[in-house]
């Protein structure tokens, strides 16, 4: 009989939000990717400017929890066919603290999800899952294959 393995309990998460270098190193992933200013206009590099203080305020806001994300700029981009695409943008103090839990949570439910489940995780693209599903295909395994509409797909033949 297989020994069942204990499940693993995470205290204080919120804990370790508060903490500058975990924000930091949140800051710096944010920064190489290069996005724009959310909707109070600060840029990466303003931020960046007064890197320490920010991340004091944020850290302060967080402890007292008070932080409370800024509303998220909403632009249209257009597309090749005529129509728009919505995306929106969040603030840089936003974004840093979204990707501070990512880092924290990351570790921690990452190994959970199925090895087929593509959406969202480090070392894992659209492109992997285009390639996961073409396999599936060639190899006659799908028995259905959820598709999102705005591939304009109605109907797909596996076989």
């Amino acid at each position: 009989m297989q020994k069942q393995e204990k499940p693993k309990v995470w205290y204080s998460l919120y804990g370790r939000l508060l903490s500058e270098s975990v924000l930091e190193r949140a800051y710096v992933k944010v920064k190489s990717a290069n996005g724009a200013p959310g909707i109070d206009g600060e840029s990466i590099k303003d931020f960046g400017d007064a890197l320490q203080e920010n991340l004091g305020v944020l850290v302060g806001e967080l402890r007292k929890k008070g932080y409370r994300p800024k509303p998220v700029k909403r632009v249209e981009i257009p597309k090749l066919n005529g129509g728009v695409r919505k995306l929106g943008i969040p603030a840089v103090r936003n974004r840093i603290v979204q990707q501070a839990e990512l880092d924290i949570l990351t570790p921690i439910y990452d190994p959970e999800f199925h090895p087929s489940s593509y959406g969202y995780r480090p070392g894992r693209s659209c492109h992997d899952a285009i390639r996961k599903a073409e396999l599936s295909m060639t190899l006659g395994i799908p028995r259905f294959l959820v598709l999102p509409p705005s591939l304009g797909i109605s109907t797909l033949r596996t076989g």
